[in-house]
C-alpha cells in the first residue's frame, strides 16, 4: 500500500494548484461556501436545485473549474473540485466522528478511482460549524482518508505502464490550518496517521495467503519492529520457539501445531513507559491457517481461514503503534501465539488430553476449538510472568459469534465491570462497536470433563460464551476481557473506509482503550 502524507495548508483555497480540491459539505451548513467564490456558490445552488446535491449521504460530485464561466472572477487554479456531502444533524459526538470517517473514506475511494489524481496533491476543506474542535475533526478525517485509501496489492502481475505514463505515487493531502495552532494540528494528524497505518498493516497481514504469512513471519515481524524501535528502547521482543515451549510445558500450543510441518512460535513484545504505571497484557490469536484439524471444517469457504490470525495481527501492529505514539501512562505486553491447525499424521485427535502451562489438563473433544487452547497457554504464561493489572485477548474464536451478532458487532465478555465499560466506550468511539455477552457457572458446566479438569468445547448452544468460559479458567482474579472478532475481522459491515477482506478491526479500539488508562483494581 502506498502511504499518503499530510501537510497543513494556510493559504486561500483558490490559490491551491494541486490535482484536486475537496469541499466537505454538511447538509445544514453548505452555503458557507459563498464566502469563498460566488461562481462556485452559484454552481452548488444549481446542483441543489436539480436535486443532485445531498440526494443521499456521502454523495460525491465532481466539478471542473475550466468548464465554469468565471465572469471576471479569478478562476481556481486547481484542476478539479470534489464535493463530498454528509449530514451531521442530531448526531452526537461519536456518531459525528463516524460520519466524518465515512465521508473521508468515500473521498479516498473517489480520489483513488480517478486516474488523474494518482500521486497528486489534494486539499481537503472542512465545514466550520460542527460540534468537534478542528483537531478532533482532523483526527477522524485522516483516519477515514488513510483507511478508505487502502487496497491490498496482492500477487497479480503488474500491467506494464503505458508508454510515457509515470507510475502513480501516494497522494499528498493538505488540510487547512484554520484558527488552531499548527503544531497541535500536526500532532493530531500524525497520531491519527500512525494508528490508521497500523490498521492497514494488520489488513495486509490478514489478506496474505497462508503460505505467505506463517508463524515464523509473526516472529520475524516482532523482532523487526523491536529492532526499529530499539534506538528509543521502546520495544523488546522475545520469541519462544518450539523447544522452549516444551521446556515451559505449553503442551496445548504444541498439540495444535502437531498436524503442521511448520513449527509454532510465541512472540512476546514489551512496551514500558514507566515502572509506576499499570501493566496490560494483550494476547492475540495467531492461527495462520485453520482447517479444523481432524474435526475438519467444510471445504466451502475454508480459504477464508487464512483470516484466523487477525487477532494476532491486531496485537502485533498495536505494539508497533504504541512505540511510534510514545504512549504514556501504561505498560503493555503483547503476545501472539501462532501456529497452523492441520490434519497431518501427528495431529491431535478428539479425546486426547493436553496439559496447559501451569498444570491444568484439558480434554480435546473438538480439534476445531483450537484457538482457546493456544490462547490459554499464552494467557497463563503471561499472567505468571508479568503479573498484569488487566488482560485483554482478541481472537477470531467462534462461528457462534457470527451467528449471534453477524458482521456488525464484536462480542465482548469480561469478568470486570470497569474494564468492560472501558472497552465498550472505546469501541463506540472508534466505530468498532462491541456487544457484551454474559458469563456464569451455568455456561461453565458445559465444559465439565469426566477425564480431565476441563474439556475444550461444550454443545452448540452458547458457543461464544463457553469459549470465553474456557479462557476464564486461566485468568484467576486478574481483570480480564475477551473480544471475539470472528464476525468483524473480515466481511465487516460494509463501510467506505473498511474494504472487503481483512478489516483490521480491534486496533483502533485497543489504542483508544489504552490511552489515558486507569489502573483497574483486582477484585
Amino acid at each position: 500500500m502506498k502511504k499518503a502524507s499530510f501537510q497543513v495548508f494556510d493559504a486561500e483555497p483558490a490559490s491551491f494548484s494541486g490535482a484536486a480540491l475537496v469541499y466537505m459539505l454538511e447538509r445544514s451548513d453548505w452555503q458557507d461556501l459563498q464566502g469563498h467564490s460566488p461562481v462556485l456558490a452559484a454552481a452548488l445552488h444549481h446542483l441543489s436545485d436539480c436535486g443532485d446535491l445531498f440526494a443521499k449521504d456521502e454523495q460525491m460530485v465532481w466539478l471542473y473549474p475550466a468548464l465554469l464561466d468565471w465572469q471576471g472572477e479569478q478562476p481556481y487554479r486547481v484542476k478539479r473540485i470534489l464535493l463530498a456531502t454528509f449530514t451531521a444533524a442530531d448526531a452526537g459526538y461519536d456518531a459525528l466522528r463516524e460520519k466524518i470517517r465515512l465521508c473521508a473514506g468515500s473521498i479516498a475511494q473517489q480520489l483513488r478511482g480517478n486516474t488523474g489524481i494518482d500521486g497528486g496533491d489534494v486539499l481537503v476543506l472542512c465545514p466550520h460549524k460542527l460540534l468537534l474542535a478542528p483537531d478532533d475533526f482532523a483526527r477522524h478525517l485522516v483516519e477515514g482518508l488513510v483507511l478508505g485509501g487502502y487496497s491490498f496489492q496482492g500477487y497479480k502481475k503488474e500491467e506494464e505502464a503505458a508508454e510515457g505514463k509515470k507510475k502513480s505515487g501516494p497522494i499528498r493531502y493538505f488540510l487547512p490550518g484554520g484558527e488552531i495552532a499548527a503544531k497541535e494540528l500536526r500532532q493530531n494528524i500524525k497520531q491519527a496517521q500512525i494508528v490508521a497505518q497500523a490498521v492497514c498493516t494488520a489488513r495486509d497481514m490478514g489478506n496474505q495467503p497462508a503460505n505467505r504469512w506463517t508463524p515464523a513471519d509473526f516472529a520475524a515481524y516482532a523482532e523487526r519492529i523491536a529492532q526499529e524501535a530499539n534506538k528509543k528502547k521502546k520495544l523488546k521482543a522475545t520469541i519462544i520457539d518450539q523447544a522452549e515451549m516444551r521446556t515451559l510445558g505449553m503442551e496445548a500450543i504444541l498439540a495444535v501445531s502437531r498436524g503442521s510441518a511448520l513449527p509454532p512460535t510465541l512472540s512476546v513484545i514489551e512496551y514500558w513507559s514507566g515502572k509506576k504505571y499499570p501493566t496490560v497484557l494483550l494476547v492475540g490469536k495467531g492461527l495462520t491457517f485453520d482447517s479444523g484439524g481432524i474435526s475438519a471444517k467444510p471445504p466451502a469457504g475454508m480459504e477464508d481461514m487464512k483470516f484466523d490470525m487477525c487477532g494476532g495481527a491486531a496485537v502485533m501492529v498495536l505494539m508497533q503503534a504504541l512505540a511510534e505514539l510514545n504512549m504514556p501512562g501504561v505498560n503493555v505486553v503483547g503476545m501472539v501465539p501462532a501456529t497452523e491447525n492441520l490434519s497431518g499424521s501427528a495431529a491431535i485427535k478428539p479425546g486426547d488430553v493436553v496439559r496447559h502451562y501451569g498444570g491444568l489438563h484439558a480434554e480435546v473433544v473438538n480439534t476445531d476449538a483450537e484457538g482457546r487452547l493456544i490462547l490459554a497457554d499464552a494467557i497463563a504464561y503471561g499472567i505468571a510472568t508479568y503479573s498484569p493489572d488487566a488482560v485483554i485477548d482478541i481472537a477470531t474464536l467462534t462461528g457462534a459469534a457470527v451467528v449471534g451478532l453477524g458482521h456488525h458487532y464484536s462480542c465482548l465478555l469480561a469478568n470486570d465491570e470497569r474494564l468492560s465499560e472501558h472497552l465498550l466506550k472505546a469501541g463506540q468511539e472508534s466505530g468498532e462497536p462491541l456487544w457484551r455477552l454474559p458469563l456464569g457457572p451455568e455456561y461453565r458446566k458445559q465444559l465439565d470433563s469426566t477425564v480431565a479438569d476441563i474439556k475444550n468445547a461444550g454443545d452448540r448452544s452458547g458457543g461464544t460464551i463457553t469459549a470465553a468460559c474456557y479462557l476464564q479458567e486461566f485468568v484467576g482474579t486478574t481483570p480480564w476481557a475477551h473480544v471475539d472478532i470472528a464476525g468483524t475481522a473480515w466481511n465487516f459491515t460494509e463501510k467506505s473506509y473498511v474494504p472487503k477482506g481483512a478489516s483490521g478491526t480491534g486496533v483502533r479500539t485497543l489504542v483508544r482503550a489504552l490511552a489515558n488508562w486507569e489502573k483497574l483494581n483486582r477484585s
